[in-house]
């Protein structure tokens, strides 16, 4: 089958290792399922991957994608939910030490068929199609569980998003804006701030522009370049979530802006399956739909990675096999 994999790891020049070709059938464990992939959806952490972030060399060739929506062995509709736990473990697969990402131990999904587990399949509603079912297992879950879960964000609140233009960033607006929270957003660039607001911002701003007020919530995915103006942007006892650092991951710590304001900062992985499915039915039920970049098909994978890396998009790349 034709899928698209890193052959070697690069820190400097990621797209040197990718390779489309074809490679052997998924392997089928006891209490797997193999799925017809529909369509898949590309995230920075393939780009990390290909730059051996997370993924060692004695792992390679490792197809690379961890979103897709398909098709199951007995012709259900699927989404699937990329988190690879333990079988045996009981908790939130969130907290499980043994957890993993598809395509960092388990084959990804960029290809033309993948074996889960059957756990891992979340039903498909005939609302959502198969290129913005694939959106939502990455991004859009993490934007979720940042959100609603970790960050208790109510309707009335005011979130904060840095960077916006980013997969998850441009999740959390449009999925805080439906959910009835003020939102506001920052970006260096113009048409990413017009984009913000096009997705439900009520107000965009230069990165580090001092806010009108302080925030309930900051969502936060920057890292460094962010990090202070996070901080001095939330109320007194408001919430910080982190997900990631996509400018540097080592932000100063500025302990007494966060012990003075009594500030929680609140770490946030992924997302389970059930709140992969309250994501489902929230998209359902308000019609907020993710916003698609471009479309291409597997063999042009390298278009949708360096548009990626360039900072070129405005919203997912889908890659139908």
């Amino acid at each position: 089958m034709l899928a698209a994999y890193a052959s070697a790891l690069d820190p400097d020049d990621p797209l040197a290792g990718l390779v489309v070709g074809e490679v052997a059938e998924p392997d089928l464990p006891e209490g797997w399922e193999l799925v017809e992939i529909r369509a898949a959806a590309l995230n920075h952490h393939d780009v990390w991957s290909l730059r051996g972030v997370g993924l060692p060399d004695e792992r390679l060739p490792m197809i690379l994608g961890c979103d897709a929506a398909g098709v199951d062995a007995a012709g259900n509709e699927v989404i699937l939910h990329a988190l690879v736990g333990d079988p045996n473990w009981s908790g939130e697969e969130t907290t499980d030490p043994r957890r993993s990402i598809l395509s960092e131990v388990h084959p990804g999904t960029l290809a033309e068929r993948i074996a889960v587990p059957r756990r891992n399949l979340v039903p498909k509603p005939a609302s959502l199609d198969f290129r913005q079912a694939a959106c939502l297992p990455t991004a859009y879950l993490t934007a979720y569980r940042m959100l609603f879960t970790r960050g208790r964000l109510q309707p009335g609140e005011t979130v904060l998003v840095q960077g916006a233009g980013g997969g998850v960033a441009s999740a959390a607006i449009a999925l805080a804006h439906a959910a009835g929270a003020r939102v506001w957003a920052t970006s260096r660039s113009e048409e990413k701030r017009a984009l913000a607001r096009q997705l439900g911002a009520a107000e965009a701003f230069e990165s580090g522009a001092r806010l009108p007020d302080r925030v309930d919530v900051v969502i936060e995915t920057v890292g460094e370049a962010t990090w202070g103006h996070s901080l001095r942007s939330t109320r007194m006892g408001g919430r910080v979530v982190v997900a990631g650092g996509t400018s540097g991951l080592q932000p100063p710590a500025d302990l007494p802006r966060l012990f003075f304001k009594e500030l929680e900062l609140l770490g946030s992985t992924m997302g389970t399956r059930g709140e992969l499915e309250r994501l489902i039915a929230f998209l359902d039920t308000t019609g907020v739909r993710p916003l698609i970049d471009r479309i291409l098909p597997l063999a042009d994978v390298a278009e949708g990675l360096a548009a990626m890396i360039a900072g070129e998009l405005r919203g997912k790349v889908v890659v139908e096999p």
